[in-house]
């Protein structure tokens, strides 16, 4: 392939990361999708995930260009493209509430569409050891003490026994943001497992699902056929909506990493790493909100006994759906705020 063949076939791939990166650079700057054709403006927000695809691209594009010696012109653009992206990826450090609305509102529902391959596979790791334990207990309770011992079984008995005052509580705390704390830090430390462990190739993400499947799955049918099962769901529904879906993005970000570094392309596996590293990011982020949201819920609302169940499954079905609804559609061309052009 000659140079001026390979600039026909790539310059349109490197004008629509250029025009992204010019919107990124302007004060309070924004992505923008890629054009659909030649010439053609932008169609909507772009995600971290797309732009960092497009640097991927490039840095190949470049390593051809210098091996196959391409003129000066050409590397030199494709060195000044490449640095401007690594710049915007790498080091771009803008906290602002524009910037944390952005990420809330576009970036992260996005990211979580663009890893959805992961996140089907952190579900069916997650679903099914739950199901399946879940049978297991309700057909012989005497099968969670496979899963815990027996005192922990006791205290799940008292934790949902009928009239207690304040459901769900594992420990003697004496205020509701005693046990906000508490619930952010274990829940954090779920969810941080379940990513962490993809360093790992991936084996410490699905095992950590599959685990946490398993102790949810055991625990609910154990207390279903114990009797307490309506005490334990009307407790779990509304803040499970948040924690569970954190719980499982987590380990779908998880994934992402093993995957890099078990297929990493044409890069080396630290690169790889790195790259995948900085798609998951977004996930994280979004991941610790939720798991706020979710703590916050579960100390001050779940808990109350002075709630009905009724009531619960109502606010609990409609933050599930909210959550749905959040993830599949917020942050799509046609949510997105309009752009001004200048």
């Amino acid at each position: 392939m000659t140079p001026l063949q390979f600039e026909q076939a790539h310059a349109p791939l490197w004008t629509q990361l250029e025009a992204g990166l010019d919107h990124i650079e302007r004060p309070g700057g924004l992505l923008v999708r890629s054009p659909r054709g030649p010439g053609a403006p932008p169609a909507g927000p772009l995600a971290p995930a797309e732009l960092a695809a497009l640097y991927r691209r490039c840095c190949e594009h470049l390593a051809l260009a210098r091996w196959r010696a391409y003129p000066v012109h050409l590397t030199d653009r494709l060195e000044a493209l490449t640095q401007r992206a690594h710049q915007a990826i790498y080091r771009r450090h803008d906290y602002g509430g524009q910037r944390l609305k952005r990420l809330l509102l576009v970036d992260f529902p996005q990211a979580v569409r663009q890893h959805r391959a992961y996140m089907l596979v952190a579900l069916l790791v997650f679903a099914l050891p739950m199901l399946a334990a879940g049978w297991a207990c309700w057909r012989d309770p005497g099968f969670v003490l496979s899963v815990v011992d027996a005192s922990r079984a006791q205290n799940f008995d008292e934790m949902y026994s009928e009239g207690r005052h304040a459901i769900g509580r594992m420990r003697d705390a004496s205020t509701d943001w005693e046990m906000f704390g508490f619930y952010v830090m274990n829940n954090v430390g779920v969810a941080f497992r379940c990513f962490a462990g993809g360093i790992l190739a991936g084996v410490g993400s699905l095992f950590f699902l599959a685990y946490n499947g398993v102790l949810a799955g055991a625990i609910a049918g154990y207390l279903t056929a114990r009797g307490h099962g309506g005490t334990f769901y009307s407790f779990v529904v509304t803040h499970s909506a948040f924690e569970l879906t954190a719980i499982l993005i987590a380990g779908a970000a998880g994934l992402r990493l093993g995957h890099a570094l078990l297929a990493p392309g044409r890069l080396r596996r630290l690169q790889a790493l790195q790259q995948a590293g900085a798609e998951a990011v977004v996930l994280v982020y979004g991941v610790v909100a939720m798991l706020l949201v979710a703590a916050f819920v579960e100390a001050f609302w779940s808990s109350a006994a002075w709630v009905a169940p009724s009531v619960k499954y109502g606010v609990g079905a409609a933050c599930w759906a909210a959550v749905v609804i959040y993830l599949v559609w917020q942050g799509r061309p046609g949510a997105a705020a309009p752009q001004h052009r200048g």
